[in-house]
């Protein structure tokens, strides 16, 4: 049977239309701010093979994640213990595929006219699994055991009946049960949504055709993927990135290497040489760091490449076993997503060679911050848990993206009104930091503060973030970007700076926690930036009136809320900085 081009582009288009829906469904059922407004979660629908066949990429290392949890629930059951209304869950990044304990994935077999055709599948982030921490998200952790609950491959649900076994357990090792079994409900529901439409898309086309098309999708975005590589020149490149430390050697950054290899279509990225794998939970698995190679290859090829499984067949990785990036069981994981924004940022640096004209320059990284407390009057535990990255790099020809999430984090800050009504918790500032982006041609993204004072009189606070030791690096003579910080109660006796990540930090009623997000870095000569644009960046209040004539060479006053051009001064310090 051969589908015809117009048919095939309508089912592709249907398949990124029904995770579109089930992934509105996940937004507006969830219990949690997590799911509600940051959106920290992916849906998918996957072959009877665990293979992904439609995804809407809210975070692409899901990519990876949904087929290594497939993988791991194929393997656990038969054919013959899977059956229409079950629904499995799994959140063990080893015996499973997920990425740290709270991101839970919840897959449900597809049935069509009785017959088995597939998974419905979507994983969220929880608001607390259990651990030493509210949020189970300590950066001090050396196990996975001390990050939460990790359940392997189970029925959560059974021929469409809930199995309380599984609800007792989950809800006995988290502070918020009723956030998480709220969320993980939310999860099953919208699951149960992608099942209908996939059944009555096959009821309209016929299974026949909606199988043959899912294999020709993921043909053709291989294919798509191959036909850009052979057009870039064969060789070999490298590149690398930094992590701050891993939580326990404060003094040791983490170094994320890859070499890649390119000859004829095929692309080799090879690991190896990345930092042994840490005692602190900076480690991340293979399937994720072979996800960011896809998101790479997407972002490198054509941003509206339909996402299956023929990235993954385009991805061909060596790793160390023992290394940050392959570490061996049960070395501990939960802060890996600045590990992950690193090994994406070491990736982009090594395709550089190949396509020049696509360079970027470092990033911010991402941010998870958790408050972790009771509630004063009902003595109900609360967990107010934020996600945001910070300025992006610049790019070739476009300067970087002030205070957004980018690369592997595509999260939402969530809005003060949400934080402020939900939890004893105040946030006082909130903007951006001017001269955080590093100096270029283009100029990085300004990364910015957030001011939050404290409303309960014992709180617990833990973050996982990146670049308060090492600043997101300049590229072509840019500029690196301005490091990260977390003050608490900034500007007083009290002040105390805290490294970029920890675990269970004791507050009081009315500390105050000041967070200031990294810029991101520049990108070619400051000298070469058009002076109308330094004037705009001093309009705008993104770079100072000293840092123009530092950075940029110059020479402006502000003058009733507009700058003023001091030409023959501007003439001179580029002539002498040139």
């Amino acid at each position: 049977m051969t589908v015809d081009p117009i048919t095939l582009q309508v089912i592709q288009a249907r398949l990124a239309g029904i995770v579109q829906e089930m992934q509105n469904s996940l937004f507006r059922t969830g219990y949690s701010t997590i799911i509600r407004e940051s959106q920290d979660a992916s849906c998918a629908v996957l072959n009877t093979r665990g293979e992904v066949i439609a995804q809407h990429v809210v975070l692409p290392l899901h990519m990876g994640a949904f087929p290594a949890c497939a993988a791991a629930i194929l393997k656990t059951f038969s054919t013959d213990d899977i059956h229409d209304g079950d629904a499995f869950i799994t959140n063990h990044p080893y015996l499973g595929g997920s990425p740290h304990a709270p991101d839970m994935g919840v897959f449900t077999p597809i049935y069509f006219r009785g017959e088995w055709v597939g998974f419905a599948a979507n994983m969220a982030h929880k608001s607390d699994i259990g651990g030493t921490v509210p949020g189970s998200g300590s950066g001090t952790a050396r196990e996975i055991y001390q990050e939460g609950l990790h359940l392997p491959p189970v029925k959560f649900m059974a021929r469409l009946q809930p199995v309380k076994e599984i609800d007792a357990v989950i809800a006995a090792n988290s502070r918020t049960p009723a956030l998480v079994l709220g969320d993980l409900r939310g999860q099953v529901g919208a699951a149960r949504l992608g099942e209908r439409r996939v059944s009555e898309l096959m009821e309209r086309y016929g299974k026949a055709i909606i199988l043959e098309s899912t294999e020709l999708l993921s043909a053709h975005t291989e294919n798509r993927v191959r036909r850009a590589i052979a057009a870039w020149p064969d060789g070999e490149s490298a590149g690398e990135s930094f992590v701050d430390h891993d939580g326990i050697d404060l003094t040791k950054p983490i170094r994320i290497h890859v070499k890649v290899k390119k000859t004829g279509d095929r692309l080799h990225f090879d690991f190896s040489e990345s930092s042994d794998q840490t005692q602190g939970p900076a480690n991340i698995r293979p399937p994720l760091v072979r996800a960011a190679c896809a998101y790479c290859l997407v972002a490198l090829v054509d941003r509206f490449l339909p996402i299956n499984h023929g990235l993954a067949r385009c991805v061909d990785a060596t790793f160390r076993a023992g290394s940050v990036v392959d570490p061996r069981f049960p070395a501990a994981v939960n802060t890996y997503m600045p590990t992950a924004l690193s090994a994406t940022e070491a990736i982009l640096r090594a395709l550089a060679y190949f396509v020049p004209d696509k360079r970027i320059a470092g990033g911010s990284g991402s941010a998870a911050l958790v408050l972790g407390g009771r509630d004063a009057h009902s003595q109900r535990a609360y967990v107010h848990y934020e996600i945001f990255s910070g300025g992006t790099g610049a790019r070739a020809g476009k300067d970087g993206v002030s205070a957004t999430a980018f690369h592997l984090s595509n999260c939402k800050t969530a809005p003060i009104e949400i934080i402020e009504s939900e939890f004893p918790t105040r946030v006082e500032r909130f903007e951006m930091l001017a001269d955080s982006g590093g100096a270029g041609k283009w100029r990085g993204g300004l990364g910015f503060v957030r001011e939050y004072r404290i409303l309960a009189d014992e709180v617990r606070f833990s973050m996982r973030t990146d670049k308060h030791a090492v600043e997101p690096f300049g590229s072509s003579a840019g500029l690196p970007g301005a490091k990260g910080a977390c003050r608490i109660n900034p500007s007083t006796k009290d002040e105390k700076a805290l490294p970029s990540r920890f675990g269970d930090h004791r507050l009081r009623r009315n500390d105050t926690i000041r967070v200031e997000r990294p810029g991101g870095g520049g990108l070619g000569n400051p000298l070469e930036r058009p002076v109308e644009k330094v004037l705009e960046d001093l309009r705008q209040g993104y770079v100072s009136v000293a840092r123009a004539q530092s950075d940029y060479g110059v020479a402006a006053q502000i003058v009733d809320g507009e700058p003023a051009l001091h030409e023959g001064e501007t003439r001179h310090l580029r002539g002498k900085f040139a």
